[in-house]
């Protein structure tokens, strides 16, 4: 069985496109790679934040559902997201920038022997920054070389993901025997799991909960996680896989972009398997990711009448100069 190779990206949800755009790309300094549209909902935008070149493993994306209220966090949720930074040093540029950008955090702390540094956005959405310092396994990808962030301290992929589960057996159980992932350490009530090569890009912790009620999808919330895997011969694997062990899966969907799986593996939590490429960069030239509205090609006949449900995000940074702070 071929393994998951690590984190693909994580969705959540935003109550505003417009402010998400600014916060991931002048705060966090994370490429926009992609504006599109959720493939199931036209009328909602569907942003893709990356590296600089939109490698998987290293983006986060945000649904922009229309009128939704705003989630609230408790158990059976997928928590918190995580991102890499290449040092502890970088940790301590920061915090001193969400000081001077009024960005809420917790300070620098350590899980698991590893620094980290919690904050959260404008929708109360859950991140945690984790340092590389040591850190061996699923290589970085490349931070924005363009962006506000020094590259010795910029973003470069996803860091570990938290999940929060009242049934955490279970939830062991599915990670163990049915995504092969192996239980590498525990701090109290939280438990580090890891898959394929390991490392922060591979990591999934999980906080046994059961005294908080259960979360409430919404706005500042966690829609998915997916998963890397290889190519199209892989997905199906896990297709047959998943439902051999009895999961209710949405069988192959193409993204274009990437082509998925997606499987709800536990109550509130939605995973998704997705396959490395074909990336982000086929239908936009390098200079200009993320400044058009793309669409895939199944979805271009109605660009007229997607073009008139969304309204119009000015996302063009190839002519603006950031001064890296």
């Amino acid at each position: 069985m071929n393994h998951l190779k690590g984190l693909h990206h994580v969705t959540a949800i935003t109550s505003s496109a417009e402010e998400n755009y600014k916060f991931f790309t002048n705060v966090l300094g994370m490429r926009l790679v992609k504006k599109t549209v959720n493939q199931d909902d036209i009328q909602t935008y569907h942003l893709f934040f990356a590296d600089d070149v939109g490698g998987a493993g290293t983006d986060m994306t945000f649904f922009d559902f229309p009128n939704i209220q705003k989630g609230t966090h408790g158990t059976n949720e997928i928590y918190r997201t995580g991102f890499r930074v290449p040092t502890d040093a970088a940790l301590d540029y920061w915090v001193k920038r969400f000081d001077r950008l009024d960005v809420k955090h917790t300070g620098i702390q350590e899980q698991f022997g590893t620094k980290v540094l919690s904050f959260v956005d404008f929708d109360d959405q859950q991140y945690q920054l984790v340092s590389d310092e040591n850190n061996k396994g699923v290589a970085a990808g490349t931070p924005w070389q363009k962006g506000p962030i020094p590259l010795e301290y910029a973003i470069t992929g996803l860091g570990p993901i938290t999940i929060r589960i009242a049934e955490f057996d279970y939830m062991k159980e599915v990670l163990e025997k049915v995504l092969l992932f192996k239980e590498i350490g525990q701090e109290e009530a939280f438990h580090l799991f890891e898959v394929g090569e390991g490392g922060n890009g591979a990591q999934v912790i999980v906080e046994k909960n059961i005294i908080l009620p259960p979360g409430r999808q919404g706005f500042g919330t966690v829609h998915h996680a997916a998963f890397r895997v290889e190519d199209r011969a892989v997905l199906d694997e896990w297709t047959n896989r998943m439902e051999s062990f009895g999961f209710q899966t949405s069988g192959f969907v193409d993204r274009f972009f990437f082509q998925s799986l997606y499987s709800r593996v536990a109550n509130g939590i939605l995973f998704e398997f997705a396959t490395d490429g074909p990336g982000f960069m086929g239908d936009e030239p390098y200079e200009t990711l993320g400044e058009k509205l793309s669409l895939p090609p199944f979805l271009e006949p109605k660009r007229e009448q997607i073009e008139g449900l969304v309204r119009p995000i000015d996302t063009v940074r190839s002519t603006i100069e950031f001064i890296k702070e």
